[in-house]
């Protein structure tokens, strides 16, 4: 009688549990599906690489021409020339960022320190904002102080410091540190919001152990602080040097003209001239997935390199 019932019992459990993850997994089905439409689907797009492309003929009606677009890309010395730049420009950049992604870490606990909650809550308010501003906007600002008829010119101007406006838009002189400033502008206040995160989980017991052996606040931060927030960091940075090549577009869309063209055009970007402007989708396509296969390599090199130094992967 009692092993019939401990049967009965544990047949009624295991729906239960089924109904649980069943449940659970309906919850990440929407999730799943947009990977697929967004991530996975656009993957097809990869056999245009073969083809001549003409978008009039369609797919079907265009000539297959196999790898003529990739070997082109090694072959023509115009091409290499504009591939060498455009690398240069998008690892330049890309490295200025990299060297500048602490700054979110001495951010997040510079706010943390600050004992008003209302001046600490504002100062974070208004500095995660400009990251929910469209790069369009940030143009309409920089345009609005920097070009020549900005505000900042004629400061400049009735103070008489200058006789002539200063292009600082149209000029391709430190263009990648312009851009690297912006986009610190934009994103420093929302990429501190991960390292509050981590530092609101960080062990109170270890601040309240270090104040009774006399620590000061300098000391709580360099000594507790600090060593509590670079696992965080070191992923974010190894995440960072994963996407190496992926600088986004929009940002360099919209503030590249004819005399800064040459040092902005970053990889993203310059398969966009070529697909759109150019009108050669081939040669795009075919820029994109080897930049797609080489963001791949670099994920799993940098993935292999933290199992071997933290222990564990970051994927």
């Amino acid at each position: 009688m009692d092993h019939n019932a401990k049967k009965g019992r544990g047949r009624r459990l295991r729906p239960a549990g089924s109904r649980t993850s069943f449940t659970l997994f309906l919850c990440i089905v929407p999730f799943l599906v947009l990977a697929f439409l967004f991530s996975y689907l656009p993957l097809y797009g990869w056999i245009y690489s073969l083809y001549d492309y003409k978008p009039a003929l369609g797919l079907e009606g265009s000539e297959f021409v196999g790898l003529q677009w990739f070997q082109m890309l090694v072959s023509s010395p115009t091409q290499m020339a504009q591939i060498g730049q455009v690398l240069l420009n998008t690892l330049a950049i890309s490295f200025l960022g990299i060297a500048t992604s602490v700054l979110p870490l001495f951010f997040a606990i510079l706010l943390n320190e600050i004992k008003a909650p209302w001046f600490r809550n504002s100062v974070q308010t208004l500095t995660a904002l400009p990251n929910f501003i469209s790069w369009v906007l940030v143009y309409m600002i920089a345009f609005s102080l920097f070009s020549s008829s900005g505000l900042v010119n004629d400061v400049l101007n009735d103070a008489g410091l200058i006789t002539a406006p200063i292009k600082f838009l149209d000029t391709d002189q430190n263009v990648w540190i312009t851009m690297t400033l912006w986009s610190i502008w934009k994103g420093l206040g929302w990429g501190a919001i991960i390292y509050l995160a981590a530092i609101a989980g960080i062990d109170q017991s270890l601040y309240e152990s270090a104040r009774i052996d006399g620590a000061g606040r300098f000391q709580l931060m360099r000594y507790i602080t600090v060593p509590q927030l670079m696992p965080t960091y070191l992923v974010l940075l190894l995440l960072s040097i994963a996407n190496i090549l992926n600088n986004g577009m929009e940002q360099y869309y919209v503030f590249q003209n004819a005399f800064n063209k040459q040092w902005i055009q970053v990889l993203d970007l310059y398969v966009y001239n070529i697909g759109m402007t150019g009108n050669s989708l081939s040669m795009a396509t075919a820029i994109g997935m080897l930049k797609s296969l080489i963001s791949v390599a670099l994920l799993l090199t940098v993935n292999a390199v933290s199992k071997r130094v933290r222990g564990e992967s970051i994927v």
